[in-house]
């Protein structure tokens, strides 16, 4: 059976970045976002997150930007819909805990998804959400970055893009090169 993967998490970290849960290939390895198909690591890299475009073995180097990763459900699966909803409770309920111990300034959910199955909501925007589950922290709503979103790249980058201008109030580093 394949074990679930390390988070990388701290307290007052800038923003926890949280999936859906890890792929097969992440639990292979021991490392998020490691399926090759995975943009996570482009993305974070072209909406200015990262200083070059990380590999998923260097996830811990995240820590060092003051960004953390976790997902609601720990169990590796092949795809989302494998997941229970008794998984989707406990995560909830997990990530609340999280949160709320470890104080993030923002949240950055991996897939509007992932923010439906924590906040209970039937529907959501891309960006920050304006009522947050745990009053303080910025919770945000961003495309998946599996390799199955039908979204463009630049579509998805643009939407990340939003939170460092939420977070530190301008835009980011990488944005001006775009």
């Amino acid at each position: 059976m394949l074990r679930p993967i390390k988070d990388h998490l701290k307290p007052g970290l800038d923003i926890i970045f949280v999936g859906f849960n890890p792929s097969i290939r992440s639990a292979e390895t021991g490392h998020h976002f490691a399926n090759p198909n995975n943009r996570f690591w482009k993305i974070l890299y072209e909406a200015g997150f990262t200083p070059k475009k990380f590999h998923p073995q260097e996830d811990i180097l995240l820590l060092d930007l003051n960004m953390g990763l976790t997902n609601i459900v720990p169990r590796p699966t092949k795809a989302a819909d494998e997941i229970t909803k008794e998984e989707y409770k406990e995560g909830r309920e997990r990530l609340i805990r999280i949160i709320t111990e470890l104080k993030p300034k923002a949240i950055c959910f991996v897939g509007k998804g992932v923010y439906l199955e924590y906040s209970g909501r039937k529907k959501a925007p891309w960006g920050r959400q304006e009522t947050p589950v745990v009053p303080g922290i910025i919770e945000f709503a961003a495309p998946s970055s599996s390799g199955l979103v039908r979204m463009k790249l630049e579509e998805v980058v643009g939407i990340y893009k939003e939170l460092p201008a939420i977070l530190y109030g301008q835009a980011s580093s990488k944005g001006e090169e775009s």
